[in-house]
Protein backbone atom coordinates (compact mmCIF):
# COMPACT_ATOMS: atom_id res chain seq x y z
CA UNK A 1 0.00 0.00 0.00
CA UNK A 2 2.83 2.31 0.88
CA UNK A 3 4.62 1.94 -2.22
CA UNK A 4 1.66 2.30 -4.33
CA UNK A 5 0.72 5.84 -2.53
CA UNK A 6 4.20 6.67 -3.17
CA UNK A 7 4.28 5.79 -7.01
CA UNK A 8 1.12 7.37 -7.10
CA UNK A 9 3.01 10.69 -6.73
CA UNK A 10 5.45 10.02 -8.66
CA UNK A 11 6.66 12.64 -12.11
CA UNK A 12 5.25 11.54 -14.88
CA UNK A 13 8.72 10.47 -17.21
CA UNK A 14 9.05 12.50 -20.29
CA UNK A 15 7.58 11.41 -23.07
CA UNK A 16 9.27 11.19 -26.87
CA UNK A 17 10.06 14.30 -28.17
CA UNK A 18 7.77 15.87 -30.83
CA UNK A 19 9.65 17.14 -34.03
CA UNK A 20 6.95 19.14 -35.60
CA UNK A 21 7.03 22.82 -35.30
CA UNK A 22 3.56 23.79 -36.14
CA UNK A 23 2.30 20.73 -33.66
CA UNK A 24 4.60 22.24 -30.54
CA UNK A 25 3.34 25.60 -31.55
CA UNK A 26 -0.28 24.34 -31.15
CA UNK A 27 0.12 22.24 -28.23
CA UNK A 28 2.36 24.84 -26.29
CA UNK A 29 -0.49 27.18 -26.71
CA UNK A 30 -3.04 25.30 -25.58
CA UNK A 31 -1.37 23.72 -22.65
CA UNK A 32 -0.28 26.63 -21.39
CA UNK A 33 -3.62 28.68 -21.43
CA UNK A 34 -4.85 25.54 -19.46
CA UNK A 35 -2.29 26.00 -17.21
CA UNK A 36 -2.87 29.18 -16.23
CA UNK A 37 -6.36 29.10 -16.09
CA UNK A 38 -6.27 26.07 -14.18
CA UNK A 39 -4.20 27.00 -11.34
CA UNK A 40 -5.68 30.14 -11.00
CA UNK A 41 -9.20 28.59 -10.57
CA UNK A 42 -8.00 25.51 -8.68
CA UNK A 43 -6.21 28.06 -6.25
CA UNK A 44 -9.09 30.13 -5.76
CA UNK A 45 -11.69 27.74 -4.67
CA UNK A 46 -8.30 26.33 -1.95
CA UNK A 47 -9.21 29.91 -0.47
CA UNK A 48 -12.89 28.98 -0.55
CA UNK A 49 -12.28 26.24 1.69
CA UNK A 50 -9.85 28.02 4.06
CA UNK A 51 -11.52 31.49 4.28
CA UNK A 52 -14.88 29.52 5.34
CA UNK A 53 -14.43 29.83 9.25
CA UNK A 54 -13.87 33.37 9.00
CA UNK A 55 -17.30 34.22 7.88
CA UNK A 56 -18.64 32.36 10.58
CA UNK A 57 -17.07 33.60 13.69
CA UNK A 58 -19.88 36.11 14.71
CA UNK A 59 -22.84 33.30 14.16
CA UNK A 60 -20.56 31.22 16.09
CA UNK A 61 -19.77 33.09 19.27
CA UNK A 62 -23.66 34.64 18.97
CA UNK A 63 -24.74 31.42 19.16
CA UNK A 64 -22.59 30.49 22.56
CA UNK A 65 -20.71 27.71 21.00
CA UNK A 66 -17.22 29.66 21.26
CA UNK A 67 -15.40 32.46 23.23
CA UNK A 68 -13.33 35.27 21.18
CA UNK A 69 -10.07 33.98 22.68
CA UNK A 70 -10.96 30.04 21.67
CA UNK A 71 -12.10 31.46 18.29
CA UNK A 72 -8.59 32.92 17.60
CA UNK A 73 -7.10 29.94 18.69
CA UNK A 74 -8.95 27.46 15.96
CA UNK A 75 -8.40 30.31 13.54
CA UNK A 76 -4.54 29.82 14.52
CA UNK A 77 -4.40 25.82 14.18
CA UNK A 78 -4.91 26.09 10.20
CA UNK A 79 -2.27 29.00 10.18
CA UNK A 80 0.31 26.94 11.73
CA UNK A 81 -0.10 23.37 10.22
CA UNK A 82 -0.16 25.36 7.00
CA UNK A 83 2.93 27.00 7.80
CA UNK A 84 4.51 23.38 8.43
CA UNK A 85 2.98 21.81 5.58
CA UNK A 86 3.86 24.18 3.11
CA UNK A 87 7.40 24.43 4.00
CA UNK A 88 7.47 19.83 4.09
CA UNK A 89 4.79 20.23 0.63
CA UNK A 90 7.15 22.80 -0.76
CA UNK A 91 10.02 20.27 -0.51
CA UNK A 92 7.78 17.16 -1.98
CA UNK A 93 6.34 19.12 -4.29
CA UNK A 94 10.06 19.92 -6.26
CA UNK A 95 9.78 15.64 -6.87
CA UNK A 96 5.86 14.76 -7.02
CA UNK A 97 3.52 14.96 -10.05
CA UNK A 98 2.42 18.19 -9.32
CA UNK A 99 -0.69 17.76 -11.07
CA UNK A 100 -2.15 14.54 -8.35
CA UNK A 101 -0.12 16.23 -5.21
CA UNK A 102 -2.70 19.83 -6.19
CA UNK A 103 -5.98 17.78 -6.56
CA UNK A 104 -5.49 15.71 -3.71
CA UNK A 105 -4.90 18.72 -1.36
CA UNK A 106 -8.42 20.30 -2.44
CA UNK A 107 -10.28 17.17 -2.16
CA UNK A 108 -9.38 16.51 1.43
CA UNK A 109 -9.80 20.15 2.42
CA UNK A 110 -13.33 20.19 1.15
CA UNK A 111 -14.05 16.69 3.11
CA UNK A 112 -12.81 18.68 6.24
CA UNK A 113 -15.26 21.25 5.49
CA UNK A 114 -18.32 19.22 5.18
CA UNK A 115 -17.13 17.10 8.34
CA UNK A 116 -17.24 20.83 10.35
CA UNK A 117 -20.73 21.22 9.21
CA UNK A 118 -21.71 18.81 11.68
CA UNK A 119 -19.74 19.50 14.46
CA UNK A 120 -19.56 21.78 17.25
CA UNK A 121 -17.10 20.52 19.93
CA UNK A 122 -14.01 23.22 20.44
CA UNK A 123 -11.27 20.43 20.66
CA UNK A 124 -12.93 18.60 17.49
CA UNK A 125 -12.95 22.10 15.32
CA UNK A 126 -9.07 22.47 16.21
CA UNK A 127 -7.76 19.21 15.24
CA UNK A 128 -9.98 19.48 11.88
CA UNK A 129 -9.29 23.14 11.18
CA UNK A 130 -5.67 22.25 12.38
CA UNK A 131 -5.78 19.78 9.37
CA UNK A 132 -7.18 21.37 6.61
CA UNK A 133 -4.43 23.50 7.01
CA UNK A 134 -2.07 21.04 6.25
CA UNK A 135 -3.95 19.68 3.01
CA UNK A 136 -4.27 23.31 2.37
CA UNK A 137 -0.41 24.09 1.68
CA UNK A 138 -0.38 21.96 -0.79
CA UNK A 139 -1.69 24.22 -3.05
CA UNK A 140 0.35 27.28 -3.67
CA UNK A 141 3.56 24.92 -4.27
CA UNK A 142 2.39 22.90 -7.01
CA UNK A 143 1.03 26.11 -8.66
CA UNK A 144 4.37 27.96 -8.34
CA UNK A 145 6.53 24.90 -9.90
CA UNK A 146 3.87 24.80 -13.14
CA UNK A 147 4.65 28.41 -13.30
CA UNK A 148 8.59 27.84 -13.78
CA UNK A 149 7.99 24.75 -16.32
CA UNK A 150 5.55 26.89 -18.24
CA UNK A 151 6.43 29.93 -18.31
CA UNK A 152 10.19 31.74 -18.90
CA UNK A 153 11.74 34.56 -16.93
CA UNK A 154 10.96 37.23 -19.24
CA UNK A 155 7.36 36.71 -19.05
CA UNK A 156 6.80 34.85 -15.40
CA UNK A 157 6.14 38.32 -14.21
CA UNK A 158 3.09 38.74 -16.05
CA UNK A 159 1.48 35.40 -15.92
CA UNK A 160 2.62 34.96 -11.73
CA UNK A 161 0.60 38.67 -11.29
CA UNK A 162 -2.64 36.53 -13.08
CA UNK A 163 -1.91 33.59 -11.02
CA UNK A 164 -2.39 35.65 -7.93
CA UNK A 165 -5.42 37.04 -8.25
CA UNK A 166 -6.77 33.66 -7.51
CA UNK A 167 -5.82 34.30 -3.94
CA UNK A 168 -8.41 37.64 -4.09
CA UNK A 169 -10.62 35.77 -6.21
CA UNK A 170 -11.21 33.38 -3.56
CA UNK A 171 -11.62 35.74 -0.97
CA UNK A 172 -14.25 37.67 -2.92
CA UNK A 173 -15.96 34.44 -3.88
CA UNK A 174 -16.43 33.73 0.34
CA UNK A 175 -16.56 37.12 1.44
CA UNK A 176 -20.29 37.23 -0.77
CA UNK A 177 -21.16 33.89 -1.75
CA UNK A 178 -20.17 31.88 1.50
CA UNK A 179 -21.60 34.96 3.70
CA UNK A 180 -24.98 35.31 1.70
CA UNK A 181 -25.17 31.58 2.34
CA UNK A 182 -24.58 31.81 6.12
CA UNK A 183 -26.74 34.85 6.49
CA UNK A 184 -29.85 32.82 5.28
CA UNK A 185 -29.11 29.05 6.39
CA UNK A 186 -27.06 29.55 9.32
CA UNK A 187 -23.01 28.82 9.53
CA UNK A 188 -23.80 24.75 9.02
CA UNK A 189 -24.59 24.78 5.44
CA UNK A 190 -21.55 27.80 4.78
CA UNK A 191 -19.51 24.84 5.60
CA UNK A 192 -21.25 22.62 3.10
CA UNK A 193 -21.22 24.85 0.59
CA UNK A 194 -17.52 25.50 0.90
CA UNK A 195 -17.21 21.50 1.14
CA UNK A 196 -18.94 20.93 -2.60
CA UNK A 197 -17.02 23.77 -4.25
CA UNK A 198 -13.78 22.42 -3.41
CA UNK A 199 -14.97 18.74 -4.78
CA UNK A 200 -15.84 20.29 -7.98
CA UNK A 201 -12.21 22.08 -7.74
CA UNK A 202 -10.02 19.08 -7.23
CA UNK A 203 -11.68 17.11 -10.69
CA UNK A 204 -11.16 20.34 -12.59
CA UNK A 205 -7.30 20.33 -11.40
CA UNK A 206 -6.84 16.64 -12.81
CA UNK A 207 -8.79 16.90 -15.62
CA UNK A 208 -7.22 20.18 -16.74
CA UNK A 209 -3.44 21.10 -14.99
CA UNK A 210 -0.24 19.95 -16.87
CA UNK A 211 2.82 18.86 -15.23
CA UNK A 212 5.50 20.03 -17.91
CA UNK A 213 6.52 20.47 -21.60
CA UNK A 214 8.80 17.62 -21.38
CA UNK A 215 5.95 15.22 -19.79
CA UNK A 216 4.19 16.02 -23.35
CA UNK A 217 7.39 15.97 -25.65
CA UNK A 218 7.81 19.64 -25.60
CA UNK A 219 11.28 21.29 -25.54
CA UNK A 220 11.92 23.07 -21.93
CA UNK A 221 9.95 26.36 -21.81
CA UNK A 222 13.86 28.35 -22.02
CA UNK A 223 13.96 26.67 -25.13
CA UNK A 224 11.08 26.82 -26.83
CA UNK A 225 11.13 30.70 -26.00
CA UNK A 226 14.79 30.90 -26.71
CA UNK A 227 14.94 32.75 -22.88
CA UNK A 228 18.56 30.74 -21.83
CA UNK A 229 20.31 33.37 -20.35
CA UNK A 230 21.73 31.26 -16.74
CA UNK A 231 19.69 28.22 -18.23
CA UNK A 232 21.71 25.21 -17.99
CA UNK A 233 20.40 21.15 -19.00
CA UNK A 234 23.48 19.99 -16.64
CA UNK A 235 22.44 17.92 -13.89
CA UNK A 236 22.18 19.74 -10.54
CA UNK A 237 21.12 17.62 -7.06
CA UNK A 238 17.57 19.13 -6.54
CA UNK A 239 18.95 18.40 -2.72
CA UNK A 240 21.69 20.31 -2.90
CA UNK A 241 19.62 23.49 -4.56
CA UNK A 242 17.12 23.55 -1.67
CA UNK A 243 19.80 22.72 0.94
CA UNK A 244 21.65 25.61 -0.37
CA UNK A 245 18.08 28.09 -0.09
CA UNK A 246 18.15 27.39 3.22
CA UNK A 247 21.88 29.14 3.78
CA UNK A 248 20.44 32.05 1.97
CA UNK A 249 19.68 35.48 4.20
CA UNK A 250 18.59 36.89 1.48
CA UNK A 251 15.75 33.78 1.15
CA UNK A 252 15.11 34.59 5.49
CA UNK A 253 14.57 38.48 5.10
CA UNK A 254 12.18 38.32 2.66
CA UNK A 255 10.12 35.57 4.50
CA UNK A 256 9.96 37.68 7.84
CA UNK A 257 9.20 40.57 6.08
CA UNK A 258 6.60 38.64 3.82
CA UNK A 259 5.40 37.15 7.22
CA UNK A 260 4.59 40.86 8.70
CA UNK A 261 2.44 41.39 5.22
CA UNK A 262 0.33 38.31 6.38
CA UNK A 263 -0.21 39.75 9.32
CA UNK A 264 -1.59 42.53 8.00
CA UNK A 265 -3.57 40.69 5.45
CA UNK A 266 -4.76 38.13 7.80
CA UNK A 267 -5.97 40.90 10.17
CA UNK A 268 -8.43 41.84 7.92
CA UNK A 269 -9.51 38.53 6.35
CA UNK A 270 -9.99 37.26 9.78
CA UNK A 271 -11.32 39.97 12.36
CA UNK A 272 -12.53 42.60 9.53
CA UNK A 273 -16.05 41.18 8.88
CA UNK A 274 -16.27 40.92 13.08
CA UNK A 275 -14.33 44.47 13.58
CA UNK A 276 -17.35 46.35 11.27
CA UNK A 277 -19.58 44.15 12.81
CA UNK A 278 -18.94 45.01 16.30
CA UNK A 279 -17.26 48.17 16.32
CA UNK A 280 -19.48 50.38 13.53
CA UNK A 281 -22.97 48.67 13.58
CA UNK A 282 -22.75 47.00 10.19
CA UNK A 283 -24.92 44.10 9.82
CA UNK A 284 -23.13 40.54 8.62
CA UNK A 285 -23.94 41.25 4.84
CA UNK A 286 -22.55 44.78 4.68
CA UNK A 287 -19.56 43.89 6.67
CA UNK A 288 -18.73 40.65 4.44
CA UNK A 289 -19.13 42.98 1.58
CA UNK A 290 -17.39 46.25 2.46
CA UNK A 291 -14.08 43.07 3.32
CA UNK A 292 -14.75 41.88 -0.58
CA UNK A 293 -14.38 44.64 -1.97
CA UNK A 294 -10.39 44.73 -0.85
CA UNK A 295 -10.46 41.40 -2.48
CA UNK A 296 -11.99 42.66 -5.27
CA UNK A 297 -9.56 45.14 -5.65
CA UNK A 298 -6.61 42.87 -4.69
CA UNK A 299 -7.37 40.94 -8.33
CA UNK A 300 -6.62 44.19 -9.64
CA UNK A 301 -3.43 44.97 -7.73
CA UNK A 302 -2.11 41.39 -8.60
CA UNK A 303 -2.89 41.15 -11.80
CA UNK A 304 -0.88 44.47 -12.38
CA UNK A 305 2.18 44.09 -10.53
CA UNK A 306 3.70 41.79 -12.74
CA UNK A 307 2.46 44.58 -15.54
CA UNK A 308 4.07 47.07 -13.17
CA UNK A 309 7.32 45.12 -12.75
CA UNK A 310 8.23 44.34 -16.54
CA UNK A 311 6.99 47.33 -18.24
CA UNK A 312 7.63 50.35 -16.11
CA UNK A 313 10.97 49.03 -13.42
CA UNK A 314 12.46 46.12 -15.82
CA UNK A 315 11.47 43.37 -13.99
CA UNK A 316 12.38 45.00 -9.95
CA UNK A 317 10.33 44.34 -7.72
CA UNK A 318 12.13 46.78 -4.56
CA UNK A 319 10.27 49.87 -5.72
CA UNK A 320 6.44 48.64 -6.08
CA UNK A 321 7.15 47.16 -3.11
CA UNK A 322 8.14 50.38 -0.98
CA UNK A 323 5.32 52.34 -2.72
CA UNK A 324 2.66 50.05 -2.11
CA UNK A 325 4.22 49.40 1.36
CA UNK A 326 3.18 52.86 1.93
CA UNK A 327 -0.62 53.14 0.74
CA UNK A 328 -0.48 49.52 2.19
CA UNK A 329 -0.30 51.37 6.16
CA UNK A 330 -2.15 54.62 5.24
CA UNK A 331 -5.26 52.64 4.09
CA UNK A 332 -5.31 50.22 6.84
CA UNK A 333 -5.02 53.16 9.67
CA UNK A 334 -7.43 54.91 7.93
CA UNK A 335 -9.80 51.87 8.11
CA UNK A 336 -9.44 51.33 11.60
CA UNK A 337 -9.45 55.00 13.07
CA UNK A 338 -12.53 56.00 10.38
CA UNK A 339 -15.12 56.57 13.04
CA UNK A 340 -18.60 54.84 12.38
CA UNK A 341 -21.21 55.96 9.99
CA UNK A 342 -19.12 56.55 6.87
CA UNK A 343 -19.19 53.75 4.86
CA UNK A 344 -17.50 55.44 1.42
CA UNK A 345 -14.29 56.09 3.59
CA UNK A 346 -14.92 52.52 4.83
CA UNK A 347 -14.82 51.07 1.31
CA UNK A 348 -12.42 53.74 -0.30
CA UNK A 349 -9.82 52.10 2.39
CA UNK A 350 -10.36 48.58 1.05
CA UNK A 351 -9.92 49.73 -2.21
CA UNK A 352 -6.48 50.81 -1.43
CA UNK A 353 -5.77 47.88 1.26
CA UNK A 354 -6.55 45.62 -1.72
CA UNK A 355 -5.06 46.93 -4.18
CA UNK A 356 -1.42 47.46 -1.76
CA UNK A 357 -1.86 43.91 -0.14
CA UNK A 358 -2.47 42.12 -3.87
CA UNK A 359 1.18 43.50 -4.90
CA UNK A 360 2.51 42.74 -1.70
CA UNK A 361 2.19 39.67 -1.60
CA UNK A 362 2.41 38.91 -5.45
CA UNK A 363 6.10 40.28 -4.72
CA UNK A 364 6.97 39.17 -1.08
CA UNK A 365 5.28 35.92 -0.61
CA UNK A 366 5.79 34.19 -4.25
CA UNK A 367 7.88 36.08 -7.44
CA UNK A 368 10.50 37.76 -5.83
CA UNK A 369 11.13 34.22 -3.71
CA UNK A 370 11.22 32.65 -7.74
CA UNK A 371 14.07 35.16 -8.21
CA UNK A 372 16.29 34.71 -5.95
CA UNK A 373 16.22 30.68 -6.29
CA UNK A 374 16.83 28.24 -8.85
CA UNK A 375 13.89 26.95 -10.76
CA UNK A 376 14.74 23.55 -9.67
CA UNK A 377 14.11 24.41 -6.22
CA UNK A 378 10.46 26.75 -6.99
CA UNK A 379 8.69 24.34 -4.31
CA UNK A 380 11.11 24.74 -1.66
CA UNK A 381 11.78 28.34 -1.67
CA UNK A 382 8.16 29.07 -1.71
CA UNK A 383 7.96 26.80 1.27
CA UNK A 384 10.74 28.51 3.52
CA UNK A 385 8.70 31.82 2.25
CA UNK A 386 5.02 30.21 3.27
CA UNK A 387 5.76 28.87 6.54
CA UNK A 388 6.93 32.17 7.98
CA UNK A 389 4.54 33.80 6.07
CA UNK A 390 1.70 31.22 7.80
CA UNK A 391 3.37 31.32 11.05
CA UNK A 392 3.15 35.18 11.38
CA UNK A 393 -0.31 34.75 10.02
CA UNK A 394 -1.50 32.55 12.79
CA UNK A 395 0.56 34.47 15.62
CA UNK A 396 -1.70 37.33 14.30
CA UNK A 397 -4.85 35.14 14.80
CA UNK A 398 -3.85 34.18 18.88
CA UNK A 399 -2.78 37.78 19.43
CA UNK A 400 -5.73 39.65 17.88
CA UNK A 401 -8.05 37.29 19.45
CA UNK A 402 -6.50 37.73 23.04
CA UNK A 403 -6.20 41.65 22.32
CA UNK A 404 -9.93 42.11 21.37
CA UNK A 405 -11.12 39.53 23.47
CA UNK A 406 -9.52 41.13 26.62
CA UNK A 407 -10.19 44.65 25.98
CA UNK A 408 -13.74 44.20 25.69
CA UNK A 409 -16.64 45.79 28.72
CA UNK A 410 -20.43 45.07 29.26
CA UNK A 411 -21.89 48.85 28.67
CA UNK A 412 -25.84 49.04 28.98
CA UNK A 413 -26.27 45.24 28.85
CA UNK A 414 -24.56 45.40 25.47
CA UNK A 415 -20.76 44.19 24.72
CA UNK A 416 -18.40 47.15 23.65
CA UNK A 417 -15.10 46.46 22.62
CA UNK A 418 -11.88 48.75 22.46
CA UNK A 419 -9.75 48.37 19.02
CA UNK A 420 -6.70 50.24 19.68
CA UNK A 421 -4.22 48.00 20.90
CA UNK A 422 -5.40 45.53 18.19
CA UNK A 423 -5.58 48.06 15.51
CA UNK A 424 -1.52 49.76 16.66
CA UNK A 425 -0.65 45.77 16.52
CA UNK A 426 -1.77 45.50 12.53
CA UNK A 427 -0.77 48.63 11.27
CA UNK A 428 2.60 48.26 13.05
CA UNK A 429 3.24 44.69 11.31
CA UNK A 430 2.74 46.40 7.64
CA UNK A 431 5.05 49.15 8.11
CA UNK A 432 7.93 46.54 9.03
CA UNK A 433 6.90 44.81 6.27
CA UNK A 434 7.97 47.02 3.91
CA UNK A 435 10.91 48.42 5.63
CA UNK A 436 12.06 45.47 6.33
CA UNK A 437 12.42 44.62 2.47
CA UNK A 438 14.12 47.19 1.77
CA UNK A 439 17.19 45.84 2.76
CA UNK A 440 16.96 43.70 -0.17
CA UNK A 441 17.33 46.78 -2.48
CA UNK A 442 20.48 45.80 -4.20
CA UNK A 443 19.91 42.27 -4.04
CA UNK A 444 20.53 40.59 -7.41
CA UNK A 445 18.35 37.85 -9.23
CA UNK A 446 19.63 33.82 -9.17
CA UNK A 447 21.47 32.96 -12.21
CA UNK A 448 21.37 28.82 -12.60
Amino acid sequence: MPNRLINFYIPSAPAASKKDKSEIDNIYKKHRLSVILTTTLGYSMYYICRLSFNVMKKPIIDEGLFTETQIGVIGSALFFTYAVGKFINGFLTDRANIRRFMATGIFISAIINLILGFYHLFYAFIILWGLNGWFQSMGATPCAVALTRWYSSKERATYWGFWSTSHNLGESITFILTAFIVSIAGWRLGFEAAGIIGLIASMLILRFLYESPEVGGLPPIEVYKNDQVGFSNEPKSISSLQFGLLKNPVIWILALSSSLIYVARYSINSWGIFFLQTHKGYTAVEASSIISISSVSGIVGTFLSGLISDKFFHSRRNVPVLIFGIINALSLFIFLFNPAHQPWIDITSMIFFGLSIGVQVCFLAGLMAIDFAPKKAAGAVLGIVGIASYVGAGLQDIISGYLIGHNKSLINGSVSYQFLPTSIFWIGASTLSFLLALTLWNAKPHKD
